[in-house]
């Protein structure tokens, strides 16, 4: 890794959820294109071996067991990465939770203020702290991992967690509209069906019943991989994108593309 000859080269970036899946995959990708980085996450162990990851690869970045969704915690990461590299240009804020494959009549209040205090507090807390610093240098990038469940109901996800990505779709209008005037640019990716530790029980469930299955859906006829949302992350994030705010874009195969419809013989 060359990491000052990247797209993110020499910017300054905290990414939450940072231990698993597209976080972990998008610490290595934004580090592969030059950035300096805060990591976060609850798992001490998984979000120390990203940061690891990343070292030994020539990037540079500091892990902290922290939770996105408390508000003392979020005011820790942007505060390190100034005091770590001077400043703060990018925050990703992608950590999430779900209530899991529960039916919305065994759901409890609890539960979806869990799922809401994650998904949705933790990137309006990204935006009111990170974003307050980048307003008022007048340039940055806020990122926030929503999905396509967002969108439709029978995601195959549980309620709380639908709800509070669509929640996500709104703040992130309303996050551009507050950095008007600026530079500062507040976009959202919508993952598809990507092969995570979220998504891990439907990959178990399809392979036990065919080790060999494969998980066709939408037009690409294929699940996704967390390093493809991490390039569509790093994109977002970077002066390639200085034209794009205020925007919702699924990454999902083209599952969001197309009307369910029964498989045509011959194809």
């Amino acid at each position: 890794m060359e990491p000052m000859k990247g797209r993110l080269a020499g910017r300054r970036a905290v990414i939450t959820g940072a231990g698993t899946g597209i976080g972990h995959a998008s610490a290595l990708r934004f580090a592969a294109e030059g950035a300096q980085l805060v990591l976060a996450g609850r798992r001490r162990d998984k979000v120390e071996a990203t940061a690891k990851a990343v070292r030994a690869a020539g990037g540079k970045a500091v892990a902290l067991a922290l939770d996105a969704g408390q508000e003392a915690d979020v005011v820790t990461m942007v505060d390190t990465c100034v005091s770590e590299y001077g400043d703060i240009d990018i925050f990703f804020a992608n950590a999430a939770t779900a209530i899991g494959h529960v039916s919305i009549f065994d759901q409890t209040p609890e539960q979806w203020h869990e799922v809401l205090r994650v998904n949705l507090i933790g990137p309006f807390l990204a935006i009111k702290h990170a974003g307050a610093r980048m307003r008022a240098r007048g340039t940055g990038a806020i990122l926030i991992t929503s999905s396509i469940a967002s969108l439709r109901g029978n995601s195959g996800s549980d309620a709380a967690y639908d709800a509070s990505k669509a929640a996500v779709n709104s703040l992130v209008y309303s996050g551009a509209h507050t950095m008007a005037g600026t530079a500062v640019r507040v976009n959202a990716v919508l993952p598809g069906l990507i092969e995570t530790e979220g998504a891990k029980p439907l990959f178990d469930l399809a392979r036990a019943r065919d080790p060999q299955a494969r998980i066709e859906i939408g037009t690409l006829r294929r699940h996704g991989e967390p390093d493809e949302l991490a390039t569509v992350a790093a994109f977002l994030c970077s002066d390639e994108a200085s034209y794009i705010t205020g925007q919702t874009i699924a990454v999902d195969g083209g599952v969001t593309a197309i009307h369910p419809t029964a498989r045509r013989p011959g194809r």
